[in-house]
C-alpha cells in the first residue's frame, strides 16, 4: 500500500510541475511547487523520515514568494521562522535522543503544554494588532494561524505528538482561509494536510508505544 502510494505521489507531482511549467493549466509554478514539496514533507513527517526537513525547506522558499503575493505577510514571515526551526528539527532529530541518539516520539509535559498555550494567545493578540497596521488582509485568522503553527512546528522539532493536534486544527482554519483568497491548489493541499496529520496522530502514537517497549534508538539515518 505505501509503495503504490510512494508511486502515485511520484507521478501526480511530475505531472502538475510539467503542466504548470508548460502553462498548460492555470497554475502558477511557484504554487504547484509549494504544493509539492508540502505534500511530500507531511508524508515523510507521518512515516518519521529525516528528509521530511529538506524538503520542507525548500517548501517554506516557495511559500514565502506565494504569501508575498498573496499579502499575507504573518503567513510570508512564518515560512522564514519555520526555515531555522527546520534546521533545528533536522539536528534535533539526528541527535536530541539519549546520548545523542534519534529522537524518539514523546508527551508534551502539562507545565510546558501550558506554557505554549499562554504564548499562543500572546502571539495572536500582538500579532493581530500589528498586522491591522500593515493592513494584512486576515489580521486575526492570519495571526491566529501563525501562532498557532509556530507552537506547532516547535512541538514537532521535539517529536511532541501534540505537534497533530494543533496542525489538525490550523489546517482546518487554513482551507477556508486560503480558498477566500484565490488560492484553491494552496487550500486543497491544506486539506490533504488535514488527513495526513490524521494519519501522523495514529502513527505516532503506534511509534510512540513501540518506543516504550523497545531499547535506544540507533544513531543511523
Amino acid at each position: 500500500m505505501r509503495v503504490a502510494g510512494l508511486a502515485l505521489g511520484v507521478v501526480v507531482s511530475v505531472v502538475l510541475v510539467g503542466l504548470a511549467a508548460a502553462r498548460i493549466a492555470p497554475l502558477g509554478l511557484t504554487e504547484v511547487l509549494g504544493f509539492v514539496t508540502g505534500a511530500w514533507c507531511v508524508w515523510l513527517l507521518v512515516e518519521e523520515n529525516i528528509w521530511t526537513w529538506p524538503i520542507g525547506i525548500a517548501n517554506n522558499a516557495f511559500y514565502v514568494v506565494v504569501f508575498l503575493r498573496a499579502q499575507l505577510f504573518a503567513d510570508m514571515s512564518l515560512q522564514v521562522v519555520y526555515i531555522v526551526l527546520s534546521i533545528l528539527g533536522w539536528y534535533l532529530w539526528l541527535h536530541g535522543g539519549s546520548g545523542h541518539t534519534r529522537l524518539a516520539v514523546q508527551r508534551t509535559p502539562w507545565r510546558e503544554g501550558a506554557v505554549i498555550a499562554v504564548a499562543v494567545v500572546v502571539m495572536t493578540v500582538a500579532g493581530r494588532a500589528f498586522l491591522l497596521t500593515i493592513h494584512d488582509s486576515a489580521p486575526f485568522l492570519d495571526a491566529l494561524t501563525t501562532s498557532m503553527s509556530l507552537a506547532a512546528q516547535y512541538m514537532l522539532t521535539r517529536k511532541l505528538i501534540e505537534n497533530w493536534h494543533l496542525w489538525i486544527a490550523v489546517d482546518v482554519i487554513y482551507i477556508g482561509l486560503y480558498a477566500s483568497r484565490a488560492l484553491p491548489l494552496t487550500a486543497v493541499l491544506y486539506a490533504i494536510f488535514l488527513a495526513m496529520c490524521i494519519a501522523g496522530l495514529l502513527e505516532w502514537r503506534r511509534s510512540e508505544a513501540q518506543a516504550l517497549t523497545a531499547g535506544p534508538p540507533r544513531n543511523d539515518v
